[in-house]
């Protein structure tokens, strides 16, 4: 295995005072592709939002692309998400905003000022997810799966080592479906970014298989089979 970006040990996870999955243990490779499945409920989003730092890690250990979550507080976090990527179902783009603008929005917040390299960055982003002459349209004029190219667009600005990807085919079409796959695996490929994506379609991990890490009774079990 290569260098790791994630590696949990014997972590706790709980939302609220409510335990929901106990004595995790998951190791993430640089340029691995990871599905993470599991029935509603069973601790899916609870998992993915300690890893980017909307939950605490209260016990155990987790190192997520070098940051130590055991001590993460708000001021903290920020520099966290600034080296992995998210991207979600519901796309969360800003609607009044035209995509380049989303990501210089997405860039200024992350503390780049230099108005070159944001262009370059927003130019260099757009081109690998195959939108570089949409940049002027807003999110109302692009299908599904441009938006969807754009949040990944968005999440690829401070070059991540890791991208957490929560359901990111879930409201698409499966022929559109089917690109963001390619697209993500081979962004995964040529940029050494590891990929964790949650997801409850197994047409699509059977489709594009990997390694299959499954929340169930309160446990992660990793290398799971896949059973719909």
């Amino acid at each position: 295995m290569g260098e790791e970006v994630l590696k949990i040990e014997h972590a706790n996870i709980y939302q609220g005072d409510s335990l929901i999955l106990s004595d995790v243990c998951i190791t993430v490779s640089k340029s691995e592709f990871v599905y993470l499945v599991g029935k509603t409920g069973t601790g899916k989003s609870s998992l993915l939002k300690t890893l980017y730092g909307e939950l605490p890690l209260r016990k155990g250990t987790a190192l997520v692309a070098g940051f130590d979550l055991k001590g993460m507080t708000w001021k903290t976090v920020p520099y966290l998400r600034r080296n992995i990527g998210i991207v979600f179902q519901d796309f969360q783009l800003l609607t009044d905003r035209n995509v380049h603008d989303n990501l210089e929005f997405v860039l200024r917040a992350t503390g780049w000022t230099n108005e070159k390299e944001m262009e370059d960055k927003i130019n260099d982003v757009l081109g690998k997810v195959g939108l570089k002459t949409k940049g002027f349209k807003y999110p109302y004029e692009l299908s599904g799966g441009e938006q969807q190219r754009v949040d990944i667009a968005r999440a690829l600005l401070n070059s991540p080592r890791l991208i957490l990807a929560d359901e990111p085919t879930g409201n698409l079409d499966p022929e559109t479906t089917d690109e963001i796959m390619h697209l993500l695996i081979q962004l995964g490929r040529d940029l050494g970014t590891a990929i964790v994506m949650a997801t409850h379609d197994y047409m699509v991990i059977n489709k594009f298989p990997a390694r299959v890490i499954r929340t169930e009774g309160g446990k992660v079990i990793d290398n799971a089979t896949i059973h719909a």
